[in-house]
């Protein structure tokens, strides 16, 4: 890995988490109940630190202000910026930090909706905070690569997971072959060892595989990873086998990752029949605390267990996540966080 520019890992200490927050012109169906996740998320953030939040006009960061206020959450912990947007999925089109030469840097990859959907608002949002100051003096820079941070999970030592039929889909970067590819995001974000998942599915997730719903690093040694108890299953089969594939994987000593096997939920389905993405391994790292996606499943206090046992001294915080599946995302796909050094030391204070 290079001395100059490191990719740190979600555990590090942070100064804030990015929300983009939902509105009516999206395509949440609920306003209401999506909101109410977006409040619990905050206010779990904001007891431990920081939180931005990108808003679609003044009237509704009048309305998110009070909405924070009502429930107890302190208003100095949170800064709303106004920011067009078409989602809510920042963890795509948030931006993505690494450390250079010991400074922080904001990375802006193109966004384009996963090739699916329209994201050109999407795509803008981090310049459009950029330009207002969010960021202080961190520098922000364009990346002339089309890719997502659910599909990025780093050791901050130079390893990072990610899903390899996400990376190479054709509806990202359709000019390039997979050299390319790869030696764009390593050379951008400085990693050493680029650790392509192939196998793995999580039916309902739209983003074509991204790492941060079947397997994530709890520290340089540890991997989590979704599993599937029915053998009927469609994902059953792909889950065993990405089980296999993180068994051959080797750390940089070249030792055998420790594995923790996440509980399985069942199924879940939306008013229409569709299977929706339920998945543990999409949780938030924050300072002190980890957010834990619960679907008033079975699995819910199983998956807080395990998950608090690899991150001992850190707090488990449970956050209903039921509405967030019903548009085929989770915790993590909300939420971005930006580590220490990003921010400017005083934010400005809210009008």
């Amino acid at each position: 890995m290079s001395e100059k520019c490191r990719l740190p890992a979600e555990w590090e200490p942070q100064d804030a988490v990015l929300l983009t927050w939902p509105h009516a012109l999206g395509d949440w169906a609920d306003i209401a109940r999506v909101e109410a996740v977006f409040l619990a998320i905050a206010d779990a953030v904001c007891n431990h630190q920081r939180l931005l939040i990108a808003c679609a006009d003044p009237a509704q960061r009048k309305h998110i202000m009070q909405a924070l206020i009502d429930q107890g959450t302190d208003p100095q912990q949170c800064h709303c910026l106004l920011a067009a947007s078409n989602d809510s999925w920042v963890r795509d089109h948030g931006p993505i930090t690494l450390y250079e030469n010991g400074r922080a840097k904001l990375c802006d990859f193109t966004f384009n909706g996963w090739g699916k959907y329209p994201a050109d608002l999407d795509n803008a949002l981090s310049r459009q905070l950029y330009h207002q100051q969010a960021f202080g003096q961190t520098a922000l820079t364009s990346v002339a690569l089309t890719f997502e941070g659910g599909n990025l999970d780093s050791d901050g030592a130079g390893t990072v997971l990610v899903g390899q039929r996400c990376l190479f889909h054709k509806s990202r970067n359709p000019e390039l072959n997979k050299t390319e590819i790869r030696n764009r995001l390593c050379q951008t974000l400085g990693i050493d060892r680029l650790l392509e998942i192939r196998q793995g599915q999580i039916s309902g997730d739209d983003t074509d595989g991204h790492i941060d719903m079947l397997a994530r690093f709890c520290d340089p040694q540890t991997i989590v990873h979704s599993t599937c108890k029915e053998t009927d299953d469609a994902d059953y089969q792909p889950l065993l086998a990405l089980k296999s594939e993180l068994q051959q994987l080797r750390t940089t000593s070249g030792q055998p990752y420790i594995l923790r096997a996440l509980p399985a939920p069942e199924k879940h389905f939306d008013s229409r029949g569709q299977r929706l993405p339920a998945s543990y391994a999409n949780f938030l790292i924050i300072n002190g605390a980890v957010l834990v996606p619960q679907y008033n499943d079975p699995a819910d206090q199983p998956a807080l267990e395990l998950l608090a046992s690899c991150f001992p001294g850190r707090q488990m915080i449970a956050i209903d996540c039921r509405a967030l599946i019903e548009q085929f995302g989770s915790l993590h796909c909300v939420t971005m966080q930006l580590p220490a050094g990003t921010l400017p030391s005083l934010m400005v204070k809210n009008s």
